[in-house]
């Protein structure tokens, strides 16, 4: 086969799996009109139509998803033996791919990986946002961040971080109208900040415990994100009351500039973990991250 209908295959997979020209295009780092005149040569010589497009989205058609179910693991298994090459290197060397919330990037990955990172120039990390709950295999990463109640159980797990705990706050501005609430169901009557789950599309409902009874609160208010750094900043602007993690809240609690409520009622969970498939253990360079993430007491 040419090595141009190789690459035209490649093309086609990354836009497929992608869902978007824009998105593979920038993982190839071609333009999106280039890569979309691959695509169109690619269904030319192949005399069948292999996506589908609209203003909205690219999807593949039944003959796309055909060609990409028989194509795409001959190239994933390519690139799992090549990555395997790295093990015969003197310094581990690769990319390893992490999906994790907004919050465990800040607080538990980043600031570990900016000390290890330095010292393996040939490790690259790429942590890409997300606060659902993405399928790790079908997207193509190599690890994912999890609260270990939400692990998989066909993945292999390893604890980054202390157990975990949300903390009701208000800033002093908010308060000055509006009564402390000294349990939890009198959130129903404040302006609250919510939290809207890109995994269902609703909304959180705050979680609270009472003499080991659980409480589910579903709060209402004006504002709405699907970022725990922008309820920090509502709630600063005192837009109402917020359930965000307790590290973050901590040092605008000791600068008076958020006020802490219902600690008592507040549950502890399981901390978060990284999670894998069990073929990323051959990996030098994803060993290697494992270890600096794992959480030790």
């Amino acid at each position: 086969m040419p090595r141009e209908n190789v690459n035209d295959l490649m093309a086609f997979v990354a836009v497929a799996r992608e869902r978007s020209f824009t998105r593979a295009a920038a993982k190839f780092g071609v333009s999106q009109s280039a890569l979309s005149h691959t695509i169109r040569q690619l269904e030319a010589r192949l005399g069948v139509r292999l996506l589908t497009r609209t203003t909205r989205a690219v999807t593949p058609t039944e003959a796309g998803e055909r060609l990409l179910n028989g194509i795409a693991p001959h190239f994933d298994e390519i690139e799992m033996h090549v990555d395997a090459l790295n093990a015969l290197r003197d310094k581990p060397a690769g990319t390893i791919r992490i999906s994790a919330s907004d919050y465990a990037i800040k607080y538990l990955l980043w600031p570990k990986l900016r000390e290890l990172l330095p010292e393996y120039p040939d490790v690259k990390v790429e942590l890409v946002l997300d606060n659902g709950l993405t399928d790790i295999v079908t997207e193509r990463f190599d690890a994912g961040v999890r609260m270990g109640e939400h692990l998989a159980k066909d993945m292999i797990s390893a604890r980054i971080g202390p157990d975990f705990c949300l903390a009701v706050v208000g800033a002093p501005s908010y308060l000055r109208n509006h009564a402390e609430p000294q349990h939890p169901k009198d959130l129903v009557s404040h302006t609250c900040i919510n939290f809207r789950l890109p995994s269902s599309g609703g909304l959180y409902a705050w979680e609270f415990e009472e003499d080991g009874r659980e409480i589910r609160i579903r709060v209402d208010g004006q504002a709405s994100f699907n970022n725990t750094f922008d309820i920090l900043e509502a709630a600063l602007d005192g837009f109402g009351l917020a359930y965000i993690p307790e590290e973050i809240i901590l040092p605008y609690v000791e600068e008076g500039r958020l006020v802490r409520m219902l600690q008592k009622f507040s549950p502890h969970w399981d901390g978060y973990h990284l999670y894998y498939p069990s073929r990323r253990q051959s990996s030098p360079a994803f060993i290697l991250v494992l270890d600096a993430l794992r959480h030790r007491d």
